[in-house]
């Protein structure tokens, strides 16, 4: 996996952060860079530490998949891609208060990485990548778009939420298509 493919998926698995960001910095009335490093590091780190989750759990069926693990990653990918289009283009709002509180900030940055950890186990079953490389790069950039978009948020509000879940969604369904086909030598 090249550095541009590991930044079109850590930029599509970090937009649900970046959309609940978002939300974040509109519901707060005073912005602080403390606040939105807060929400960068809850994010982040989960975005982070799914993925690894996620390649242990499918190194652990390694031996079972590996005739099948380009289609695997493909399905993964793509489920979670149509997922996150299917939620951007539902209209309904999600419910986001300024808290920083531990349980609110767990529970949301648990919920917006369980794509992540179904990508980890995709990295299992592909013989390209590094995955120390590939967390690192997914949680660095995760933490920059969710404190960027706690800002924006506080600035533009919800206007380019749904556009930022459905741009995500369609960058993990391609690189889904673009797994299989290297696979089959197309490309």
């Amino acid at each position: 996996m090249g550095l541009l493919e590991l930044f079109l998926l850590a930029v599509g698995l970090s937009m649900d952060a970046f959309a609940v960001a978002v939300c974040k910095g509109l519901s707060m009335k005073k912005l602080s860079l403390k606040n939105m490093c807060i929400v960068g590091l809850w994010f982040g780190g989960f975005q982070a530490a799914m993925p690894a989750i996620g390649y242990i759990v499918g190194t652990a069926f390694d031996d079972f998949v590996n005739s099948v693990s380009h289609w695997i990653a493909f399905v993964l990918l793509a489920l979670i891609g149509v997922n996150m289009i299917r939620e951007a283009l539902s209209g309904e709002d999600e419910r986001v208060d300024d808290s920083l509180a531990f349980r609110p900030m767990l529970l949301m940055a648990i919920a917006t990485s369980i794509d992540a950890l179904a990508v980890g186990v995709s990295f299992a079953m592909l013989r390209n990548v590094n995955v120390a490389a590939a967390v690192s790069f997914i949680g660095a950039v995760t933490f920059l778009l969710s404190a960027v978009g706690v800002k924006v948020g506080n600035i533009f509000g919800t206007k380019y939420k749904s556009k930022a879940e459905v741009s995500g969604g369609l960058i993990l369904i391609l690189l889904g298509v673009k797994t299989v086909l290297e696979h089959y030598g197309i490309l």
